[in-house]
């Protein structure tokens, strides 16, 4: 059972599901999503404020302005890609504090949420900032 309950447990540590991010963004905690993705891909659609660095491109030269006092989320397209996952190997490796979204964009917009971009989705749930 322990090792059971430490699965679990990292599982938990690792991934974020979207209702989680869609709250933890609202609630104003210190996330920033990053869009795994081509640049043609971010900019077709994708997260509300989400930055886009892409996992090919992930490296101390493009994340040197990052923070990395924050936690990072990283997505891709869905359950089908795993460049969320690459980027989240990626963004571990140069010291930052990463879990990767699980179900990526798809998912996302599955529970609701809206996107921006070129092909965004405008109805739906959408972040909002409180402060």
């Amino acid at each position: 059972m322990e090792a059971q309950i430490k699965h679990y447990e990292n599982k938990l540590a690792y991934e974020m599901d979207p209702s989680d991010l869609f709250e933890a963004l609202n609630n104003g905690e210190k996330i920033i999503v990053i869009d795994a993705r081509r640049a043609f891909s971010y900019d077709e659609e994708h997260i509300p404020n989400a930055i886009n660095i892409p996992h090919r491109e992930m490296n101390e030269e493009t994340t040197k302005h990052l923070d990395k006092e924050v936690l990072y989320v990283t997505y891709c397209t869905g359950i089908g890609c795993n460049a969320s996952t690459k980027g989240a190997l990626n963004m571990t490796k140069l010291g930052f504090k990463v879990k990767e979204l699980i179900g990526g964009l798809e998912w996302w917009k599955i529970d609701g949420f809206a996107t921006e971009g070129t092909k965004g989705v405008k109805q739906g749930l959408k972040i909002e900032c409180a402060c």
